[in-house]
């Protein structure tokens, strides 16, 4: 079978975040190579007709799509599947209106919340007219379009009295969060990755993964931020683990009962990753949604893929025979 992998190419600056791409890429393409694919890169861009153009002309009977954005931007990430879509191809991962609504988390936080999910407050710069005194309460200012822990650090931590006096962080950190952002109450509790892979059957829940915050200071933030992701040399990143031990068996239920609500809430297909924090009450809240999740060795689907005892070629080979699947009942008129 004839393989292109899609992959957006990394700006010049771009930290170890957008890199990462270029280790999935070659880590996935090894793989079909190993299975006795034919395997091609394309690189994605905006300019869509030169991207088009080239794929016309390998006419390949599957994309692989690694495409996290443009430009550098997360908010061109649908861009590669309405492509795809649009010239009929086979593809892996999410669709374009799926990719779409998980990967804005304003548009997710909307979606959740008409299908019952929870999913902590949230404050946008469109709805900060409320100037009455309700107590001070914790948000955190996150990225809308960006993921990755993308600008993502303690100072993104803010406490306030009402909601009018959000304006003032959201407008601080909004350069270093992508150019749009908003902000999410801070639950203080614990944090859980949870990992779905596609099947036969219908998505299975991988081992669920809890992060600890070990070796932090006592008044350190416990969040996954960009040094804690990225900068291996921070006491952030020494200090944030991975855990497969819960013993909690009431929480991992909900934990997969909710990741598999968002999986048909949001269309999902193939593969994805639900982050969660957990409250005091044990109450799980979906803090992001994470179609197409990282590949790369040492990312957390891999290690939840291992504990599982699933080869990563066995897990390319599913997510493979998905986008086969799906692309052949869109063919045939039997999804929407």
């Amino acid at each position: 079978m004839r393989v292109v992998m899609l992959y957006d190419v990394p700006e010049g600056n771009a930290g170890a975040d957008a890199q990462d791409v270029l280790h999935q890429v070659r880590c996935v393409a090894d793989v079909l190579r190993a299975c006795g694919h034919e395997v091609h890169s394309v690189r994605f861009s905006l300019d869509l007709n030169a991207v088009a153009s080239t794929l016309r002309c390998l006419a390949p009977d599957l994309v692989f799509n690694l495409a996290e954005g443009a430009q550098g931007k997360g908010r061109y990430i649908h861009l590669a599947p309405s492509l795809l879509e649009d010239l009929g191809l086979a593809f892996t991962g999410a669709g374009s209106s799926a990719m779409a609504l998980s990967s804005n988390k304003l548009f997710a936080k909307v979606v959740m919340r008409a299908a019952g999910i929870p999913t902590p407050p949230w404050r946008s710069m469109d709805d900060l007219t409320d100037t009455r005194r309700t107590g001070r309460k914790r948000y955190l200012i996150k990225s809308v379009w960006e993921h990755a822990s993308v600008g993502l650090e303690d100072d993104c931590l803010v406490e306030v009295d009402n909601s009018a006096a959000l304006a003032a962080p959201l407008l601080r950190l909004r350069p270093r969060l992508g150019g749009e952002c908003f902000a999410e109450r801070y639950v203080e509790g614990r944090e859980f990755n949870v990992a779905a892979l596609d099947s036969p059957e219908g998505p299975r829940v991988l081992p669920l993964a809890e992060i600890l915050f070990e070796g932090l200071p006592e008044d350190a933030l416990k969040i996954v931020g960009y040094q804690a992701k990225w900068d291996e040399g921070s006491a952030q990143y020494q200090g944030t683990v991975r855990s497969f031990e819960l013993k909690d068996a009431k929480l991992a239920e909900a934990l997969k009962r909710q990741t598999l609500e968002c999986w048909k809430a949001f269309g999902l297909s193939g593969y994805a990753r639900v982050d969660y924090r957990v409250d005091e009450s044990g109450c799980p809240q979906v803090i992001d949604i994470n179609a197409n999740p990282c590949l790369s060795p040492d990312a957390g689907f891999q290690a939840a893929l291992e504990l599982a005892g699933i080869s990563l070629a066995t897990a390319v080979e599913r997510i493979v025979e998905s986008a086969l699947a799906r692309n052949s009942a869109d063919a045939q008129g039997l999804v929407a």
